[in-house]
């Protein structure tokens, strides 16, 4: 690639909005300010959302509901935005929010958008790898980028030309040309894949599921953004030895909407495995799963490891860790030892036919409970302080939840997870009737969920069983 080659033109964009939900809310402002090779146009315009502008909006971009009650809708200046877009390269900063409220608004109306979408968050992460963060705040101190109207669309907008400008006075136009040839995704297809199967997927949230030859489960991966996390994957095949494993051997391509993140988390768990897609490792099912738990012996408490066969987590007190294998379990024990100063023959980690010193207080390693130097109760506290971080939590309803996300309801039971409902008879089939086995990825996924969804989302159904 030449360096006299000709950038294509760039529409940088930035809209304001009533809220965050593609679906829920709508475009206040749009502006866009597109770079050509010889000159630089602008154009913007305030938008009636037809919906409440909520006061923490209006505080934080000073647009009122006043101020849009007489300008066009989406709808009416459909056209003219199309217009502005289109053969552009669409450049934003976070651009699945930008790109996401536009494309919505013209689905609505019967318009298929899908420009190439240039991410600046994207951009200076790949510019600039050793800066820890990219929001656009964080840009404007760095880069001494000068504000007109910050969170107002044109303000913004003009905040990521300068941007634009000062990555092409530092790199160069033809490292610029790269970056954009690496963050659009200008994707190199399987020979087997059609594009239009591409075309269909949508860029919702949900599980995409690669196959090989005769329909064999190659790999199943989940994404807020389906169609842009397919076309990732064959962008980086060229450089991406996993990627590239990949697109060799996929042949066909499905996928399987949900009504949200969680919803897509849950089902590749439980989907991959069912399937067993020969590229997936890390969250296959265990067989071995168990856990320490502590028991007190005349005082002293010692972690006794509950195998897979009598596990019951969310049931059971005093659980600590959730390991593969007994393997894994006794080296979090030992490595825990070592760091906190325990007795490992206090533990049952070390072997003794007679009560003597532990090899670990020889070298320094333990406080001496083991020889009387160190109070057991000290030890006991010490360990279970050491284990806190291992706790495995105890289910803390009263039996089967249902969360609501979207129009879809999951039905969660003692971190187990039965199934998702659309209507009330499936939601009293898997309540009264679901059994699951305990699945630690599903438990890891569940324990982060469940502590920030607000409770207006959770239901208990307890009654129904």
């Amino acid at each position: 690639m030449g360096s006299g080659k000709s950038y294509p033109a760039l529409a940088f964009v930035d809209i304001e909005t009533t809220g965050s939900n593609f679906e829920r809310d709508r475009i206040t402002e749009i502006a866009v300010k597109t770079l050509y090779e010889d000159r630089i146009e602008v154009w913007e315009s305030l938008l009636n959302p037809q919906v409440f502008i909520p006061n923490n909006i209006q505080q934080l971009t000073g647009i009122s509901p006043q101020m849009v009650q007489n300008q066009p809708e989406f709808s009416e200046l459909a056209k003219e935005i199309y217009s502005q877009l289109e053969d552009k390269i669409f450049v934003a900063h976070n651009a699945r929010f930008d790109y996401g409220f536009i494309k919505a608004s013209f689905k609505r109306i019967g318009i298929d958008f899908k420009p190439r979408v240039l991410c600046t968050v994207k951009l200076s992460r790949h510019l600039f790898p050793e800066q820890k963060r990219h929001n656009l705040d964080t840009l404007i101190q760095v880069h001494d980028l000068k504000v007109s109207s910050r969170h107002r669309a044109l303000g913004d907008a003009e905040l990521l030309h300068q941007f634009w400008q000062v990555c092409e006075a530092r790199f160069g136009k033809e490292k610029l040309l790269g970056a954009i040839d690496v963050l659009t995704a200008n994707a190199s297809l399987p020979s087997h894949i059609d594009k239009e199967l591409i075309n269909q997927i949508p860029d919702k949230p949900g599980v995409y599921i690669f196959y090989a030859e005769n329909k064999a489960p190659l790999y199943i991966g989940k994404s807020i953004n389906m169609r842009t996390r397919v076309l990732s994957h064959f962008h980086s095949n060229l450089t991406n030895r996993k990627e590239m494993k990949l697109a060799l051997q996929v042949k066909d391509i499905d996928w399987i909407e949900t009504s949200g993140e969680m919803g897509a988390l849950l089902l590749e768990s439980q989907l991959i495995k069912e399937r067993l897609p020969a590229l997936n490792i890390k969250l296959r099912r265990s067989k071995d799963l168990c856990a320490w738990q502590l028991q007190d012996h005349d005082g002293v408490m010692t972690p006794v490891l509950v195998s897979h066969r009598d596990l019951q987590p969310g049931v059971q007190e005093n659980l600590y860790g959730l390991f593969c294998s007994k393997r894994e379990a006794h080296q979090c024990l030992q490595s825990l030892a070592k760091r906190h100063r325990l007795c490992e023959l206090t533990l049952g980690l070390e072997k003794s036919a007679v009560k003597k010193a532990c090899f670990g207080y020889h070298v320094k390693q333990c406080n001496g409970v083991c020889v009387g130097q160190e109070e057991v109760k000290l030890h006991n506290l010490r360990l279970m302080t050491a284990l806190e971080a291992f706790k495995v939590k105890i289910w803390p309803y009263p039996g089967p939840i249902a969360i609501v996300e979207g129009e879809a309801m999951h039905v969660v039971d003692r971190w187990c997870y039965l199934g998702s409902a659309m209507n009330e008879a499936e939601l009293y089939e898997l309540a009264t009737e679901g059994e699951a086995e305990f699945d630690l990825d599903i438990y890891k996924i569940l324990k982060k969920q469940l502590s920030s969804i607000p409770n207006r989302q959770i239901v208990s159904l307890a009654r129904t069983q």
